[in-house]
């Protein structure tokens, strides 16, 4: 079985796929000094917890973290005695390489989403990704990144409002029944909600308008969900999409002699 890990800069997902689907996901947060003895007793013992018996023989992980890379991988060849693909590392090979600036370092977790939508939707995309960052990835038709753009997180946004702010407190995002605000939480829950739907549905247009082609507009990440909430910003949301591109960067690198 396969063991995928996608590490973000807030949290940390492991989900175990048999080659057909997913039998859990488990989540913890990004620390970097998590040691790979650390990682073990928290993933074994929420397997047992669910009572799910695996036998991993595979890891591979994407990291936008750089530094937990190393445990991981002591973690993978210690109690799974495997060697871990990693995305991003010269021996992973992409499915579509990326078009992008001479010397331009790609996230792994923006290939790993275009992957993931291009299997499953084909090209001429916009995967937008509401993470620590919201990231915009724009697919080509033939599967291949070309760019995108980066903006602050919405949890991001709200904390330094909170911070820079000393009479403004720290809220939860949540669409508001209305617009104008009564009260300080509500027009700040307003301000972020209403304001990032404007920048996602700005962007996307201008990203349309530049790309020139039908394009259609992916949207994951944890907060994906509540923005699903307005009409017409997206067309698909997909709650799997980064663990369903491990699982199709893994497989393409089995059929490549990679992995």
């Amino acid at each position: 079985m396969l063991l995928a890990i996608d590490c973000g800069n807030t949290n940390t997902v492991f989900s175990i796929w048999d080659g057909a689907r997913f039998l859990c996901t488990l989540r913890t947060s990004t620390h970097h000094a998590r040691t790979a003895d650390a990682y073990f007793t928290w993933y074994s013992t929420l397997i047992k917890h669910y009572g799910i018996e695996a036998d991993i023989t595979e890891v591979i992980i994407s990291s936008t973290v750089p530094r937990v890379v190393f445990n991981l991988r002591v973690f993978a060849d210690r109690f799974f005695g495997c060697r871990p693909l990693v995305v991003g590392k010269p021996e992973c090979l992409l499915p579509f390489p990326p078009r992008v600036d001479q010397g331009t370092q790609v996230g792994p977790d923006r290939l790993v989403n275009t992957a993931g939508a291009f299997d499953r939707h084909g090209g001429d995309l916009i995967v937008v990704d509401f993470g620590t960052a919201t990231t915009f990835d724009v697919v080509a038709h033939d599967g291949a990144y070309v760019g995108g753009v980066i903006a602050p997180g919405v949890n991001l946004s709200l904390e330094a409002l909170h911070l820079a702010a000393a009479a403004l407190p720290h809220v939860d995002i949540s669409k508001p029944q209305k617009v104008i605000g009564t009260n300080t939480v509500e027009c700040m829950q307003s301000g972020v909600f209403w304001g990032y739907v404007g920048l996602v549905r700005e962007i996307c247009t201008r990203i349309k308008a530049e790309y020139d082609a039908p394009m259609k507009v992916i949207s994951t990440g944890g907060l994906a969900p509540l923005f699903q909430q307005t009409a017409d910003l997206f067309d698909v949301f997909e709650d799997d999409l980064t663990m369903h591109g491990l699982t199709v960067i893994h497989r393409y690198n089995k059929e490549n002699g990679s992995a």
